[in-house]
C-alpha cells in the first residue's frame, strides 16, 4: 500500500469515455465512479489517447504500442498491476502511481495518469482516485440529464479559467465511433498526430 493510500481515502473509478476538446483537439479521458456521483476529465495526448481507445474498442493491431509491450514484459517477469492510483493534484497536473507485485515484493512507480489508465485497462486492475482530487478538481457529475447526454459530453476542465473549458460540452464523442471506424482512424494517422498537442 502506497503513501499517499494510507492517508487517504480513494474511489474506485472507469473510463466513461474519451472527448476532445474542440479548441485544443486534445482528447480527454473521462474517469466515472460506479454510482455516477463523480466525473474528472484529464487532458491527455493523442498517442495515449489511441492507446486506450484501442483497448475499450477491442481494436487489434499488427504491432504491440508501448502499453501494450510494457504489459507483456511484466507479464513474462510475473509482474502483476494491482491497481493505479491518481493521488495528487498541482497546477493543473494529476500524478499518479502504478502498483505492481510480484509475489511478496510490491513495486510503486511514478507514472502520468494516461499511462496508468492504459496500462491498467490491459490488467484489468482497479484505477483509484483520491478523494482529495477529486474534491480539488471540483467535478461532480451532473444530476437528471436530458435523455441521451453523457455527462463527459458537459463537464468543464477543473483546470482551466477560459472559454476553451465552456466548450467542452460540444466535444466530439469519441466512444460514438464504431470499431471499424477507429480502425480505419488508426491506420491512417500520420506520425505527426501522435505530437502533444496540449
Amino acid at each position: 500500500m502506497s503513501k499517499q493510500e494510507k492517508n487517504t481515502e480513494t474511489v474506485e473509478m472507469f473510463v466513461g469515455g474519451l472527448v476532445q476538446d474542440p479548441s485544443t483537439q486534445a482528447p480527454i479521458v473521462v474517469l466515472q465512479d460506479e454510482k455516477n456521483q463523480f466525473c474528472l476529465p484529464i487532458w491527455i495526448g493523442m498517442a495515449e489517447a489511441t492507446s486506450i481507445v484501442t483497448i475499450l474498442k477491442g481494436i487489434k493491431l499488427n504491432r504491440p504500442m508501448t502499453h501494450d509491450l510494457m504489459f507483456h514484459t511484466l507479464n513474462e517477469i510475473e509482474m502483476r498491476v494491482q491497481r493505479v492510483l491518481i493521488h495528487d493534484l498541482q497546477d493543473a497536473t494529476y500524478y499518479s502511481e502504478i502498483v505492481l507485485s510480484q509475489g511478496d515484493k510490491v513495486v510503486i512507480l511514478d507514472s502520468r495518469p494516461s499511462d496508468a489508465i492504459a496500462l491498467a485497462l490491459r490488467a484489468d486492475a482497479p484505477i483509484l482516485v483520491s478523494v482529495d482530487v477529486l474534491e480539488r478538481a471540483k467535478v461532480a457529475a451532473m444530476p437528471n440529464l436530458p435523455q441521451g447526454v453523457k455527462p463527459a459530453n458537459l463537464l468543464e476542465a477543473p483546470e482551466r479559467s477560459d472559454s476553451a473549458a465552456g466548450e467542452v460540452k460540444e466535444a466530439q464523442d469519441f466512444n460514438a465511433v464504431d470499431k471499424n471506424k477507429w480502425a480505419e482512424i488508426l491506420a491512417s494517422l500520420d506520425p505527426d498526430d501522435f505530437k502533444y498537442k496540449m
